[in-house]
């Protein structure tokens, strides 16, 4: 007899009215609730447990039925920002002698996902920042994103998802277990926890040093303008006037197990 995966109201302490078995979901696909389970799919991460069948659920939907499910811009996000930050959590763990190449393993086809093999890279940029190019900065779009990417991408990107992307290194934002039904006030008190943490305002010199992310992403931010009212925003400048801008070095040292509640 197959282990039953969970029982939300036992393990999670949610209501007796979620104690569904996976395996019995899979038998009508269209009663899955992706988004939760893209939440227990971290909740087994962080208590150290088996995941396969999880990670069987979601290779195996399909995308049209993944489609329907992630049905608003919020659902969406929070799915990808589980499945990406899961899935490094679950790669790395067993296998950190793949972070030696970095550039390789993000670009690298191994995320199992609606009947289609992904890259990390395909999660970030095409779907989480609606088909991006990586490599332009917040300006240049994908000409061509395939049929996986233009269905289940996001309909609206936003900027704090950078400050939600775990990428296992060092300096990477903490891992949440983001809820589509409060994921904009999660994202909110993410955003603000993590540039208060990277960044140092001076004063007397009118310098911010901030995250290097705002810069490998700036267009995504509005430019430089855009970051100034980002860090007003945040309290972490007075003023947007005047102020210069200096950009951090980014500590990739690999560092797995970063867990936040938020």
């Amino acid at each position: 007899m197959k282990l039953k995966l969970y029982f939300l109201a036992t393990l999670f302490a949610l209501s007796c009215t979620a104690k569904t078995n996976l395996q019995a979901q899979t038998e009508s696909t269209d009663k899955i609730d992706y988004n939760e389970l893209s939440e227990l799919f971290l909740k087994r991460i962080i208590a150290k447990e088996d995941t396969q069948e999880i990670q069987d659920i979601l290779a195996n939907t399909t995308i049209e039925e993944l489609d329907k499910a992630l049905d608003t811009n919020d659902k969406r996000l929070a799915f990808w920002l589980n499945f990406y930050n899961a899935n490094i959590q679950v790669i790395l763990r067993k296998n950190p002698e793949l972070y030696d190449d970095r550039g390789s393993f993000f670009k690298l086809e191994q995320l199992k996902i609606a009947g289609e093999t992904v890259s990390f890279a395909k999660i970030e940029h095409g779907l989480i920042r609606k088909s991006q190019w990586e490599y332009g900065l917040g300006y240049i779009r994908k000409w061509f994103p395939n049929k996986f990417e233009r269905k289940l991408r996001v309909n609206k990107p936003v900027y704090n998802v950078h400050f939600a992307l775990n990428c296992g290194a060092k300096d990477c934002p903490p891992v949440a277990i983001y809820e589509w039904e409060r994921l904009q006030e999660q994202l909110k008190i993410g955003t603000k926890r993590h540039l208060t943490k990277t960044s140092e305002y001076n004063s007397d010199t009118n310098v911010v040093k901030i995250t290097s992310l705002f810069n490998w992403f700036r267009g995504d931010f509005g430019g430089k303008s855009g970051i100034k009212k980002i860090l007003k925003s945040n309290e972490i400048i007075p003023s947007t006037k005047n102020v210069e801008i200096e950009y951090t070095n980014y500590d990739w040292t690999l560092y797995l197990d970063n867990f936040i509640d938020l």
